[in-house]
């Protein structure tokens, strides 16, 4: 019993420094890479600190230990988080009058052989035809290689030092259009697409790549120093990129969606700025983990599908196939 006491002494304060930890977190969404560069990669923590936080809660729990309500109360404080991170919605419906739309970075279709598989190019096209979205919009886009993706409709801008983006629809454009973002090579597009009686603008963007890489095997110390510097690099540019973008959806004439890779987390200062007044596709009708980047044992979301708020959302998908370093997410809504 003693040394159970001595144990559970040391446990709490671990706790209360998870909890801690996860309290200072709720503010990063507020707080602009610019000024507070460090703290913002700290976002990437936030699923890590949600996690701990529920295992000391359970574990109070099951000894019936008041502790408890410390994780408890936190966690209830920030329960956006979870969602964020985390989702159990159930919502799977299919109406003959809904759209859906699909995101995914395709990572240049495999161009420079990353995968141990000559047939990319081929195996996305059969995952495009077999779930036949309406609206598709693919980063790190390859044209190049990319076979004929059956769609009536396409907008893809191109140039030679920039990461292609490209928009496909099975709906009329009326009006395309660029954001080009200073000294990088992300960028943004757009297309007004008529939806029936509607006109509803799309953004397929791809903001400033971290330079993660999938594989962490063989990370040292002097990596570790250098990430730490190219990750604040990419979010102040990140910052400056998605002001862009906000100043050019505030002049959008029509309800618009966000879609595409932000090379951040839904805890981060350029996700709230983007998501402002709209929803997110998997805080609504997503399940499980919500991770769209294939990085090994941590789960980070870091694709997403935003919408007006007045568009009724069904279905969030998270596809688990591995044709890229990301998985392909759609949404299924209608618009009220």
């Amino acid at each position: 019993m003693k040394y159970l006491n001595f144990f559970n002494k040391i446990l709490f304060l671990l706790n209360s420094i998870a909890v801690t930890l996860l309290l200072v977190s709720y503010t990063i969404p507020y707080l602009p890479p610019s000024k507070f560069a460090i703290l913002s990669i700290f976002s990437l923590g936030v699923p890590l600190l949600l996690v701990l936080n529920i295992i000391f809660m359970i574990y109070w729990t099951l000894l019936l230990k008041p502790q408890l309500f410390l994780s408890l109360s936190v966690l209830m404080l920030g329960i956006s988080h979870i969602k964020s991170s985390f989702n159990f919605n159930f919502k799977d419906t299919m109406f003959d009058s809904s759209v859906e739309i699909m995101s995914y970075n395709v990572h240049l279709l495999n161009l420079y052989n990353w995968i141990k598989n000559d047939n990319i190019p081929e195996q996305v096209n059969n995952f495009i035809q077999d779930k036949s979205p309406d609206i598709l919009c693919f980063q790190e886009y390859q044209a190049s290689i990319a076979p004929k993706f059956n769609y009536r409709y396409h907008f893809n801008s191109i140039s030679d030092n920039k990461s292609e983006l490209v928009i496909f629809s099975k709906f009329k454009f009326i009006n395309t259009g660029t954001i080009e973002f200073s000294n990088s090579t992300n960028r943004a597009i757009f297309a007004d697409l008529v939806i029936k009686s509607d006109t509803v603008r799309v953004y397929n963007l791809h903001l400033q790549s971290t330079g993660i890489s999938t594989d962490m095997s063989n990370f040292d110390s002097d990596q570790s120093d250098a990430l730490i510097k190219q990750l604040i690099k990419s979010f102040k540019a990140q910052e400056l990129q998605t002001k862009l973008i906000v100043s050019h959806l505030e002049k959008s004439p029509y309800k618009y969606i966000i879609s595409g890779d932000f090379n951040n987390t839904a805890h981060s200062y350029v996700y709230r700025l983007l998501k402002s007044n709209l929803v997110d596709s998997f805080e609504l009708a997503g399940h499980g983990f919500g991770s769209t980047f294939s990085f090994k044992y941590y789960p980070l979301r870091i694709d997403f599908i935003l919408l007006d708020s007045s568009f009724q959302v069904f279905r969030h998908k998270i596809y688990d196939v591995e044709y890229s370093d990301h998985y392909p997410i759609s949404c299924t809504f209608k618009i009220k």
